[in-house]
């Protein structure tokens, strides 16, 4: 059964990898031996995360790229290519959330959001494939979605509305690139513990949220390694166009 989740050789290429789950996805890729090419803009935080897979064996290239500028995209799949080849497995991760009720958001920040979620994984994924055909490889690509692509939240309708759109691209794409041997499919986290919530979700606002999820818990970014290594290797050589919920049951909850 180990063989099935073996990436040894396939390159991956994370997308917001500075910090958060993007990092977890770098580190869990490349320690079952795929090389990882290391996206976002925050480079500091990149050359560190480099440095820790490095000490455990693992190959890492840190590459400074905005995922909403097209010759940015272009620029590391060029340096990312020479230097590894081109990225059979693709982690479309970055994304930003602007809380803001309808009524009061601005029409750059509802931009802002689509920018990043949606026609950034759109670019990077789309310059994804073409390199894989013209290398006559087949890959992977993962989208990371939210489980507001299944249902909605007060102050995140931008958000939603993306990850939603996010979700019906990755069944777009896993129809036109399935004959390219491109598999194309996405996970829809719940809600994960990192630094970044961790001292809201102890709050007692935080706490009754939690409390709507069915598992009574919050998800701890290791939740998603088996279903990251599900989509990224030959386990799901017959999957494309899923979306992996992973919440705990959150989605079947009420409102």
């Amino acid at each position: 059964m180990a063989e099935l989740f073996d990436l040894e050789g396939r390159v991956a290429l994370v997308t917001g990898a500075s910090g958060g789950l993007g990092s977890r996805f770098a580190t869990t890729l490349a320690r079952h031996g795929a090389p990882v090419v290391l996206a976002a803009r925050r480079m500091e935080a990149l050359q560190a995360l480099a440095a820790t897979i490095e000490a455990r064996g693992g190959k890492a290239l840190c590459v400074a790229m905005d995922v909403t500028d097209e010759a940015s995209i272009d620029q590391v799949f060029a340096q990312a290519g020479a230097q590894f080849g081109p990225a059979q497995i693709l982690v479309n991760n970055s994304g930003i959330a602007i809380t803001s009720k309808l009524r009061d958001m601005r029409r750059e920040q509802w931009q802002q959001v689509l920018d990043t979620n949606l026609n950034g994984a759109f670019m990077v994924a789309q310059r994804a494939a073409r390199a894989l055909r013209e290398a006559g490889l087949g890959g992977s690509i993962i989208n990371i979605a939210s489980i507001l692509a299944l249902r909605v939240a007060m102050g995140l309708s931008a958000y939603a509305v993306s990850k939603a759109a996010l979700r019906q691209l990755t069944r777009a794409m896993a129809l036109e690139y399935a004959r390219d041997g491109i598999r194309v499919n996405a996970i829809a986290p719940g809600y994960i513990e990192t630094d970044i919530n961790r001292d809201f979700f102890a709050t007692a606002e935080g706490a009754a949220m939690q409390r709507r999820i069915p598992q009574r818990r919050l998800g701890l970014p290791e939740d998603l390694d088996g279903p990251l290594l599900l989509l990224a290797s030959s386990a799901s050589a017959y999957m494309t166009g899923a979306t992996l919920v992973v919440d705990g049951g959150h989605v079947l909850s009420p409102p």
